[in-house]
Parts: structure tokens; sequence; C-alpha cells
């Protein structure tokens, strides 16, 4: 019997020792203005990294940050907290440590481009 128990902590543990999983920061959600310091985290196997920004109107005012499956990365959703409905918007990277800083959205990456782009044209860069 000890040595089936033996062999069953193995199975358990040995996935996770010979696997390199994804080290993420995860911290919950959170006002902006709150500081929080950021914990790390392992993500389970066929999770990603995931930065999240809640928003009030126009107004970027929750953060959150974890691990999530891939096929929930670029989710939308609505939260209530402390009686304001958020808009949850979620982005997932795949990189160690990836979601410690702002991510970078496709429309800021586009703004960036389009107006390096016209600077080129233009003859200033």
């Amino acid at each position: 019997m000890f040595q089936f128990l033996h062999i069953f902590v193995l199975w358990l543990v040995l996935p996770s020792a010979l696997c390199a999983n994804l080290h993420c920061y995860y911290s919950p959600i959170l006002e902006k203005k709150e500081k929080f310091k950021l914990i790390v985290t392992e993500c389970p196997p066929d999770e990603l990294c995931f930065k999240a920004d809640g928003r009030y109107g126009n107004h970027s005012a929750l953060t959150a940050r974890g691990c999530m499956a891939k096929k929930d990365c670029s989710q939308v959703d609505e939260i209530r907290l402390k009686g304001t409905v958020y808009t949850m918007s979620y982005a997932c990277c795949d990189g160690p440590y990836c979601n410690s800083c702002l991510v970078t959205t496709a429309s800021l990456l586009t703004i960036t481009m389009t107006l390096v782009t016209g600077a080129v044209m233009a003859g200033n860069l």
C-alpha cells in the first residue's frame, strides 16, 4: 500500500516538475489607483498569461492579471463591483511574465504604425 502511495504522488507531482509551465503575474480585480504587489503564479498546462482592463464608459478603472485558458482569451464580459457595472476585456500573451506591464492593443499598434508611416512619407524621420 505504501508503495502505491509513492507511485500515486509521483504521478501527480512529476508532470508539473517535468513540464515548463508558463509563469505569470497574478493580481485580483482592483481599482487602477490601488497598489498591489504582483504575485508570481505558475499557469496550468494549456493556459496563457492575461491582463484585464475594466472600463466604465471611456474610463479605464479596473485591472487584473493571471492565467486563462487560450480559448477564453480576447473575451469581453460585464462584471458588477460595488454596485457599478464594468466592461472587462482580457488580452493574453504567451511569454514568461508577459502580463507585467500595459498590454499593447491592436488599435494602439495601428495608430502608432500609421503615425510612423506618415512621418516617414513626409520625410520627418
